[in-house]
This record gives C-alpha cells, structure tokens and sequence, in this order.
C-alpha cells in the first residue's frame, strides 16, 4: 500500500460519502492530482492570491478531509481549502473558496461549507473561522449566509494589518469568527 495517497483520509467525508450530487455538481475530498486544477481555477478567480502549484498539491492531499472539490461533467468548478488548527480542534479554518464564473449563483460556497462542516471529520468542529479582505463582498456575503443558517453569531477583527504584516503589499486581512454552532 502506498501510504502516501492515504495522508489525511482517515475519517474523511469520502471515506463514507465519496460523491455527493447535488444539481449535477458532484461534492468530494480532492486528491494530490487535482492540485494543478486547484492552482488554474484560483487563478482564474481573481481576487483571490494565488499560491504555488506545490502548496495546492499538498493542499488537497494533506488537507483533503477539510477541503472540498466540485465537479461538474468532470471540470472543476469549485473548491474551498481549509484545515482544523492543531491547537483548536474545534476550529475549521477556511483559507481560500474559489467558484469558477460557469458556476457562480448556484450557492456551491454555501454548499461546500455544509458539506465540510457536516462531515465526519468536522464532528468537533463548533467554529469556523476565515479571513477576508475588504473588499471582497462575495466573501463576506457568503459568510454571513453560513452563520445565519447555523444561528451562529460573527466577530470580525483585522487579523493581519496591511501595513504590519504585509508592509503595504496587500490589504488587510479582516478575521471572521462564526459560531459556536451545532
């Protein structure tokens, strides 16, 4: 058995729902072949910062019981990576959600952090947590809508300052908390 393709699979929402249709899009864990399909939908979702090739590789493959592929008639069209943080097992920290625009309006963000929050691997999972920048209200949006139809309440606080931590390269980093839910 090659033990690399089971990193992070252990308790996954593949290992007991491997595809979930809904609408024709099917829902499922990514794997470390679909890091190069990872890397050309974020860059085709601007304005989301791109990350290297290799990082989305090891994205879907250490990270695939917390991250969430969509597929529709085999392309990718969507995909939202996160990670629970060691020292917050009851965090689901959401890093990037990327909607291809042949997909945007049909609710996939939504619908993939449901499926990430009600997986298996999520069971402890009480609170998500994000950033997002200021400008980007397709993002804020789709939070909102997360916490609203989990009852859950949002702080939001700038996390990571343009100036402070990105010396004016980037803008802020504003950290959305939700929850507790469930």
């Amino acid at each position: 058995m090659d033990i690399r393709n089971n990193i992070g699979r252990e308790g996954s929402a593949s290992d007991t729902e491997p595809n979930s249709s809904q609408g024709g899009y099917q829902f499922s864990s990514p794997v470390s072949e679909d890091g190069l399909r990872v890397h050309q939908l974020i860059s085709a979702c601007p304005p989301l910062d791109e990350n290297s090739i290799y990082c989305n590789i090891l994205q879907c493959d250490h990270f695939a019981n917390t991250s969430v592929k969509v597929e529709k008639e085999g392309q990718l069209v969507a995909f939202i990576s996160g990670y629970i943080p060691p020292a917050n097992p009851d965090v689901l920290f959401i890093w990037q959600v990327a909607v291809s625009s042949v997909a945007r309006g049909q609710g996939l963000g939504g619908k993939m952090l449901d499926f990430l929050v009600d997986s298996p691997t999520c069971k402890s999972v009480r609170y998500l947590h994000t950033t997002v920048t200021p400008g980007n209200d397709a993002s804020a949006k789709l939070f909102a809508s997360f916490a609203k139809r989990r009852q859950a309440d949002t702080n939001k606080a700038v996390a990571y300052d343009r100036d402070r931590h990105f010396s004016g390269r980037h803008d802020s980093e504003v950290r959305f908390i939700i929850g507790p839910f469930r």
